[in-house]
């Protein structure tokens, strides 16, 4: 059973910094690129950071230059470093994999980040 567990979200000042965890089970973690989202209300989830099975980033232009994404295979865990945080990135954030992801169904509760200004 697919499980997606994230944590280190709470709240900050604008140009502060956050680490968001995310431990995941149920499946095979280094088979399987992984991705950040993050949702605010009447809005769709989008993709923030996403990392390859061969360590390959990519970033939303929003955030480019100040968060990172990093994976711990053998932990099986994922992890977003959170920089210079603007009132914008406030959000509830999600991990996936990007496959699961694009195909729609299970997600985990996921963690609210809020940034004040």
């Amino acid at each position: 059973q697919v499980q997606l567990v994230e944590s280190g979200g709470g709240l900050v000042q604008a140009g502060g910094s956050l680490r968001l965890s995310c431990a995941a089970s149920g499946f095979i973690f280094g088979a399987n690129a992984m991705g950040w989202y993050r949702q605010t209300p009447g809005n769709q989830r989008e993709l923030v950071a996403s990392i390859t099975t061969g360590g390959v980033t990519n970033y939303a232009d929003s955030v480019k230059g100040r968060f990172t994404i990093s994976r711990d295979n053998g932990k099986n865990t994922v992890y977003l470093q959170m920089d210079s945080l603007k009132a914008e990135d406030t959000a509830v954030y999600y991990c996936n994999t990007v496959f699961r992801a694009r195909q729609g169904g299970y997600w985990g509760q996921g963690t609210q980040v809020a940034v004040s200004s």
